[in-house]
């Protein structure tokens, strides 16, 4: 039995997806599950396996053709099997319905040999006497520029003296050219389409933390700094806390909200022309150097353009870490359709009160966004509550 090969989505904001290139090609046997094409989404460039065994026939989409989500782009089929019919049809009717839309309307008749039509004249419509018209040819007067002050506005020899004498008019300031818009990626498109969207339907509110990061510092510390970061480290414990408040955690879908079963936190990670999500999946029951060496890899792969459909998909919860750009505050807008989102500055250190006195301590300030159709203040400054709390007593939570 046939198996369509259709262009597939990672999420429910993709619309089109671009074939990069194509690994086997029409007629070559294939066995499912083995690399069939390349494919590249708003996020990322990616193999498509194969979803059965068979003959790879009826490529309908070439390199570089932009395909929508969900439409068929060749069959596998049996040794001496043919493609169904319809679908031939309707890919048929489809492309000669994009082929009329694409073609120019047809213009109105035009002349098809000289003098057929009058001679169009730069001074149609205004009276010029006789005298006036010789006069103008032999000063090389352009009469559409004349005015007339005889009856009737009618241009006469003396209008045509007149405009010979006049000084030439100043040219026409050169204007600058008009502003092209820029080129955006299919990144940066997608990223101000996704943070246009949910900002103006995700109601977000905001809570500010400023928390002591030096047991954090001690606890990193402990392992291999070379290995592990701050934001492994707040991975690790962000996940741990959201496992205890599920609401954190869920999602707005539908018009309802979403208790999501797992706890898998996309960490943003800036590439050329934006920022993407990449998720670890499970990060609450994954051991912390577990979590440094996953990180490491999908941020080598996020800048190298080879991220994976798994890396970009299902995060429940995203943390958006700017401290290395000597940061110290900032608020984050939700990855829909994510609840929330936790914007990190750096760590510097500041004058605050120990013990009753003034003291230096390395601070960090927090910022959580939050979607008030999934949580309310009181629950999201609870949360924040607990993830401070942690950051004070990593040992405790990293058990």
């Amino acid at each position: 039995m046939a198996v369509s090969v259709v262009m597939p989505a990672l999420e429910l904001a993709q619309e089109t997806g671009k074939i990069i290139s194509w690994l086997k090609k029409e007629g070559d046997r294939i066995s499912k599950g083995e690399p069939l094409l390349e494919i590249e989404t708003d996020k990322i460039t990616f193999e498509v396996e194969a979803p059965g065994d068979g003959l790879l026939a009826a490529v309908k989409s070439n390199e570089g053709d932009e395909v929508p989500v969900g439409q068929v782009i060749a069959w596998i089929v049996a040794p001496g099997e043919q493609p169904p019919a319809e679908a031939d049809r309707a890919t048929q009717a489809m492309a000669e319905q994009a082929r009329h839309s694409t073609e120019p309307a047809h213009a109105a008749p035009v002349a098809a040999a000289a003098g057929s039509a009058p001679e169009k004249r730069a001074d149609a419509g205004a009276q010029v006497s006789p005298k006036a018209r010789r006069l103008a040819k032999e000063l090389g007067v352009d009469l559409s520029r004349v005015r007339g002050t005889g009856p009737d506005g009618t241009i006469t020899s003396e209008d045509v003296q007149a405009a010979a004498k006049a000084p030439a008019p100043a040219p026409a300031a050169a204007t600058a050219p008009a502003a092209q818009p820029a080129a955006l990626s299919a990144t940066a498109r997608l990223m101000a389409e996704r943070t246009a969207q949910s900002w103006t339907t995700a109601p977000h509110f905001f809570l500010v933390r400023d928390v002591d990061a030096g047991a954090l510092t001690a606890a990193r510390e402990q392992f291999d700094p070379k290995k592990i970061t701050h934001t492994d480290l707040l991975i690790a414990l962000v996940a741990r806390v959201l496992a205890k408040h599920p609401k954190m955690n869920a999602s707005w879908v539908n018009g309802g909200i979403h208790l999501n079963p797992n706890v898998n936190v996309s960490m943003a990670v800036a590439v050329q022309d934006g920022v993407v999500g990449a998720v670890i999946h499970n990060a609450n029951t994954t051991v912390l150097p577990d979590i440094a060496t996953e990180r490491r890899e999908l941020a080598d792969r996020a800048r190298a353009g080879k991220l994976r459909p798994a890396d970009v998909t299902g995060g429940t919860f995203t943390i958006s870490n700017l401290g290395m750009y000597n940061v110290d505050q900032f608020n984050a807008i939700i990855t829909p359709p994510q609840a929330a989102i936790l914007a990190v500055g750096r760590i510097t250190d500041r004058v605050v009160p120990v013990d009753g006195k003034p003291g230096i301590r390395p601070m960090m300030t927090l910022t959580l966004s939050s979607d008030h159709r999934v949580v309310d203040g009181a629950q999201a400054a609870v949360f924040l509550n607990d993830v401070a709390e942690a950051i004070r007593e990593p040992a405790k939570w990293l058990r």
